[in-house]
């Protein structure tokens, strides 16, 4: 498979005002990531996840190493249009996001300043809207809107933009359980529809829906792959201060108590559908 991101060796370094040391919150990190794919990157807060997807973005600079975005180098200034283009971003807060007054306004934000044709613009807006569920409220206020609401408003200016990649900087912070699930429901949808998924999350159910785990620590990467590679090394998430899914605990908790439960379980379903057949 083709990559949609290469991240070679990439050191990113910040000085603190206090006393002017630099600070590493990136330390030699290689990753690729295929186009098509869906990948949770997760870790605790100064882990150097939400540094790692602003760098894929262009929003942060290597301080040495590089970051190739469809084969785009995020160093080189003239490329950073055609970078965005192909990997749109959505952030924590929906607020900082928005930039107009009316919905279907903000939508159109992203393709207007690409000097996309206005009729072109429309269909987009309205598909975008439409994919998000949010169409009916194209006329609307966002501050009238719910937090989960302005995050699918959020998601929709990516979607118009029609790129090939979008990353999630930990979109559902901020949301209560209901908004969670829709926003998670609409980022699934979008990778079955081709698109490449990077979310980076500190909730690990949300993670468990992706195809591969990217777990962070201190700028590194601390492990990586299948859910279920990663979910089943309980005591190492532990001494990285994670959690681990309910159903996993679960099954830790069954298998201490004698019962054989498979390894691969890892959603609430999963869990489901074993203790139906286990009765």
């Amino acid at each position: 498979m083709e990559d949609m991101i290469r991240i070679e060796d990439l050191v990113f370094e910040y000085t603190r005002d206090e006393d002017q040391q630099p600070v590493s919150a990136i330390q030699n990190v290689s990753l690729n990531i295929e186009k098509g794919s869906f990948t949770a990157i997760i870790g605790r807060n100064g882990s150097g996840k939400s540094t790692l997807a602003k760098n894929i973005n262009a929003l942060l600079l290597p301080s040495s190493g590089a970051v190739y975005v469809n084969g785009f180098d995020t160093r080189k200034e003239e490329q950073v249009w055609d970078i965005r283009q192909s990997a749109a971003m959505v952030f924590q807060n929906p607020d900082n996001q928005i930039v107009s007054s009316i919905v279907e306004d903000d939508v159109a934000f992203g393709p207007e300043n690409l000097g996309i044709p206005p009729e072109e613009i429309r269909r987009r807006v309205d598909n975008a809207l439409n994919s998000v569920n949010m169409y009916e409220h194209r006329k609307k206020a966002p501050h009238l809107l719910s937090g989960g609401q302005k995050q699918r408003i959020a998601i929709a200016g990516a979607i118009a933009m029609r790129p090939e990649c979008i990353v999630f900087d930990e979109p559902t912070a901020m949301l209560d359980p209901k908004g969670r699930s829709e926003v998670m429901s609409i980022i699934k949808e979008l990778h079955g529809e081709g698109i490449t998924v990077v979310l980076i999350t500190h909730f690990m159910e949300e993670a468990a829906q992706a195809d591969r785990i990217v777990i962070m620590d201190q700028g590194k990467i601390a492990l990586d792959g299948t859910p279920w590679q990663v979910f089943s090394r309980v005591d190492e998430l532990r001494r990285l201060n994670l959690d681990v899914p309910l159903p996993v605990e679960l099954c830790c908790r069954l298998r201490r108590r004698g019962v054989e439960v498979p390894d691969t379980i890892i959603t609430m379903e999963e869990m489901v559908e074993f203790l139906c057949q286990y009765k």
